[in-house]
Order: C-alpha cells, then sequence, then structure tokens
C-alpha cells in the first residue's frame, strides 16, 4: 500500500497524534491492571462480510507506533472479500499497550475496510463494461493518503490527489473567468508542464465550448444519462468523458452504458459506512 519511507514517516507521525489524541496522559484502566511485563495475544474478527483496507500495514502500524514490541501478522491481505467470524489479523506484544492501540487501531480499519467494500460494490456493477471507477478529493481531513488507498484495494481508481496534481476547471472557476474559452486560455498560459486540462461541464452547449477548447477532458457534472449519451455522440472520442454528480449504486450502471470513459463519485470516502470488526483478546 505505501512503499514511500517518506510517506510511512509521515503516517507514523500522524497515527502517532492519533494514539496522542486517545490516551491523552495515559490509559489509567489499562495500566492499573496489567503491569508492563505482562504479555498478551489478541486477534481482529470480522463481524460480517466486507473487503479489507488497512489490515496489511496500518493496522500493525498502529500497534508499532504504540510499542514496537508488539508483533502483529495480518492473515489477509487489503482488498481480500472476507465473512463474518475469519480472523485478519494476529497480535502479541504487553498487555497494556494491545489494549491502549485497540480503539485507533479499529477506528481506522473500519473506516478504510468500509470505502473498500463500498468501491468494490460500485465497481461490481459495472465491472463488464469499459469504465473506470474514480474517487474525489471529499475525503476525510488528514486521512486521503489512506482513503485513497482503500478505494484501490476496492477495485477503484483514484483522481487528482490535490489541487497541485490535475487542472479541473469546476463551475465557479468559469463563472469568474467569463467562460470556458477564457478560463481553458488563462490556464494553459499558466500551465508550463502541458497537464491535461479538465472542465466541468452541465450543458452540451458548455460541452460543445470544452470541444472548441481541446481540452483533454470533459466532466459532465450532474446530467441525466440521456443528456450524457448524447454528449458521449457529440464528443466522439475527441476527449475523455467523465461523469460525476449524482452517482449511486442504483444508477451507476445506467450511467456507465451511456459510453463515459469514467465515473467520478464522492460517496465512495464521504459516505461509506463502517464495517463492523473486533479486536479479541486471545
Amino acid at each position: 500500500m505505501f512503499k514511500n519511507n517518506g510517506l510511512e514517516r509521515g503516517l507514523r507521525e500522524a497515527i502517532a497524534s492519533f494514539l496522542d489524541e486517545d490516551l491523552g496522559r495515559g490509559d489509567i484502566t489499562g495500566e492499573a491492571i496489567f503491569p508492563a511485563t505482562q504479555q498478551g495475544s489478541a486477534v481482529f474478527i470480522a463481524k460480517e462480510t466486507m473487503v479489507t483496507a488497512g489490515i496489511e500495514q496500518i493496522a500493525p502500524l498502529v500497534f508499532t507506533c504504540r510499542n514496537p514490541e508488539i508483533a502483529a501478522q495480518p492473515l489477509v491481505a487489503d482488498g481480500t472479500r472476507v465473512d463474518n467470524g475469519d480472523l485478519l489479523l494476529r497480535l502479541t506484544g504487553p498487555t497494556r499497550d494491545l489494549l491502549a492501540a485497540e480503539r485507533v487501531a479499529l477506528n481506522l480499519c473500519q473506516r478504510l475496510c468500509g470505502i473498500a467494500t463500498l468501491t468494490a460494490r460500485f465497481v461490481e456493477q459495472v465491472q463488464d463494461l469499459p469504465v473506470v471507477i474514480l474517487d474525489t478529493r471529499k475525503t476525510t481531513p488528514g486521512l486521503r493518503t489512506l482513503e485513497r488507498a482503500a478505494v484501490r484495494a476496492g477495485g477503484g481508481h483514484n483522481h487528482r490527489f490535490n489541487l497541485n496534481d490535475g487542472i479541473l476547471i469546476k463551475d465557479n472557476h468559469i463563472a469568474a473567468a467569463g467562460s470556458i474559452l477564457r478560463a481553458v486560455a488563462k490556464v494553459r498560459a499558466g500551465n508550463p508542464n502541458r497537464l491535461p486540462v479538465e472542465v466541468e461541464c452541465e450543458t452540451l452547449a458548455q460541452v460543445e465550448e470544452a470541444l472548441a477548447a481541446q481540452v483533454e477532458i470533459i466532466m459532465l457534472d450532474n446530467m441525466a444519462p440521456a443528456m450524457m449519451a448524447q454528449a458521449v455522440q457529440r464528443v466522439r472520442g475527441r476527449a475523455l468523458l467523465e461523469a460525476s454528480g449524482g452517482v449511486n449504486l442504483e444508477n451507476v450502471r445506467r450511467i456507465a452504458e451511456t459510453g463515459v470513459d469514467r465515473i467520478s463519485i464522492g460517496a465512495l470516502t464521504h459516505s461509506a459506512p463502517a464495517r463492523d470488526i473486533s479486536m479479541e483478546m486471545v
């Protein structure tokens, strides 16, 4: 999931802050009951069907950030479909530290497994069609790297990571600039790296204006499937077409069948329900 050393360092720092938030000055319950020398074992157990994310690296990182003596053995790879009762992770180490890190690790894994599971459901709806399911920047502040990895674990793909990662001219840019043509001209003048230009369009007239500006990607924003199909016919491969806005599990296949190249879905990260995972001492 995370191979970059700098990225892992940043994750360790973030997780350390999560632990500090939860522990305060210390776990007064666990420290009163268990001496520092007492060793214990625990397992993570799936309590419902889900697609896993965060089990391979994030949960072990939480526990080892709390105490490097904790040994964490993932029992499934991220992206695995598991059922109620399946074991996900085995832990051994000081009992008080296992319990002190439990809640942060579970909170993160339940959140990430929820995202992976919801993403997998969207991907399954369109798996036989030539379309890509994308996330958006509608992520939890501070958790974007983790949530985007969970989207990948569910079989989805990532849109631009941040505002520096790609050019997307949205409705407010167009309104402030005066037109799509003006906004595209200005962004190309200030785009020495020649990044692809994407423009958000709400009408077929805007699609025609985006084509006249020769943009590389056109986002069809909150269009009905019938209008999307018309846009596909007008564009005829001259730009990539991305559908966005109001996408759900009931309409995603109908949208994909219009012929768009990709579908971006904010709900993957902002509305995914957490999955039920428990930690049990052995």
